[in-house]
């Protein structure tokens, strides 16, 4: 079967050579000379393999291999190199790599690898599209729920979808709204290109720019080579900014320019570099609020918020909670080799009833606990995690006396938070609807270190 092949070296009688190899195969070869003109070609062609030498000026075969991660679905990259550089090609398998050779290139080995990766690409390209079958049938590009709920989500990303508007996503922690980010992207008109998600809370502050916008070689100490950042990879995509209510004030500054001029600059670079990317973004914190304590900028809050979408926790759809379960039933089974176990009447009851403060990602990782020691075919209630042991689920409710200092209450609910999760400042803080950092600087202020 033709495939859309991808040829890339800066040395243009290695090119020549290459094209040559594949002159008289059905495939459909394009070339590059450049790593940047590689990255063009995958941002306008579905690029089915790329063959791509190391070491070369400007993006090097790193780079293009890390934009065709982006895609969806990436293709498969093998990597040409010196003998000298095999080491390096070692790293590229590391990163993601489909397969290295060493140069001169064997041309009869270089075939051979091309037809097993064309082979991966079609398979995979099979499996996403079963994977679209499933969500016509069950939810909406892998959104899964059936309530009334998550109707009207799956109504509001058939609307939103095919604009261009800026969408800010709203919800607690564990609730899928980087899930619901895909979902957009996926069913829109962008969903040929880059998706990059960023989770803003997990990068330091010093390296967040360069992350974003990427650097030029010495743009700072161990920046030994250019990099492209986030925004470039995802130009003609869209990028997710997760956890936005997260970055300093500085940083919006320059987010808020890259919205209104559609273009970004490296860090130690002297010129713009247009981009056109679609931003979705998220938050678990009310931004409204941020803007009234001056630690969101308000332009930028009007810039995310276009349109808002409002997953809801877990605990107001239950009614999803069995097509759920079975959903991660089926796959942590399936990913462990184990036959797909039924799951018992009683066992439902108990996983309806739970409050659950981690949403759809505790519910996952509780099935994915279950199903790794399950021993026989049918989960029962004795089977679930010892967290669902009803001396030890705790009441939605709690009392305090009217007159009680709000920073009394604020520091006694912190408490037993902490308390009901062990300690674990992650999950206390996904409990709260806050992010961890926030809740470091709270139990800092309320003097509750030394507890």
């Amino acid at each position: 079967m033709p495939i859309n092949l991808l040829l890339v070296d800066d040395q243009k009688d290695v090119l020549e050579g290459l094209i040559m190899a594949f002159k008289r195969t059905d495939h459909n070869v394009f070339s590059a000379s450049s790593g940047e003109e590689a990255v063009h070609i995958l941002n306008s062609e579905n690029i089915d393999v790329i063959v791509t030498d190391l070491m070369m000026e400007g993006i090097d075969g790193l780079g293009v291999m890390r934009h065709g991660m982006s895609l969806n679905p990436p293709p498969p990259t093998i990597i040409l190199t010196a003998h000298g550089s095999i080491e390096s090609a070692v790293d590229a398998l590391k990163e993601g790599a489909w397969h290295y050779l060493t140069k001169p290139v064997n041309v009869k080995e270089l075939r051979v690898l091309v037809e097993k990766a064309a082979q991966h690409s079609s398979l995979v390209r099979e499996n996403l599209d079963l994977r679209a079958q499933i969500d016509k049938r069950f939810g909406i590009q892998g959104m899964i729920g059936e309530t009334a709920e998550m109707q009207k989500i799956y109504d509001q990303i058939r609307l939103i979808a095919p604009t261009r508007a800026n969408v800010l996503v709203l919800g607690e922690s564990g609730t899928g709204k980087e899930v619901l980010a895909k979902a957009i992207h996926q069913a829109s008109p962008r969903a040929k290109k880059p998706f990059v998600a960023v989770h803003c809370a997990a990068l330091p502050e010093s390296l967040l720019e360069s992350e974003l916008f990427g650097h030029e070689r010495g743009a700072f100490t161990g920046a030994v080579s250019k990099r492209e950042g986030r925004f470039e990879l995802a130009d003609g995509g869209t990028i997710f900014l997760d956890e936005i209510g997260e970055i300093p004030l500085a940083m919006q500054v320059k987010l808020l320019r890259v919205l209104e001029e559609r273009e970004v600059q490296r860090v130690g670079g002297g010129s713009s570099i247009k981009v056109d990317v679609r931003i979705l973004t998220a938050t678990n914190r009310d931004l409204q609020e941020e803007v009234t304590e001056g630690r969101f900028r308000e332009d930028l809050y009007y810039r995310l918020n276009v349109v808002s979408i409002t997953l809801p926790p877990l605990r107001h759809r239950r009614g999803d909670i069995p097509v759920l379960a079975r959903s991660f039933a089926e796959e942590f089974a399936r990913e462990n080799g184990k036959p797909v176990p039924e799951i018992s009447k009683v066992a439902m009851e108990k996983l309806q009833a739970y409050h659950w403060p981690g949403n759809v990602r505790e519910l996952r990782n509780a099935l994915e606990n279950t199903v790794v020691f399950l021993r026989g075919s049918v989960i029962e209630e004795s089977d679930l995690p010892d967290s669902f042991s009803s001396s030890e689920i705790p009441s939605d409710t709690v009392n305090y006396p009217l007159g009680l200092p709000l920073e009394e209450v604020e520091t006694e609910y912190i408490k037993r938070t902490l308390k009901q999760f062990d300690g674990n400042r992650t999950r206390a803080a996904e409990s709260l609807n806050i992010s961890r950092r926030t809740l470091q600087r709270r139990v800092k202020e309320l003097g509750l270190e030394s507890g």
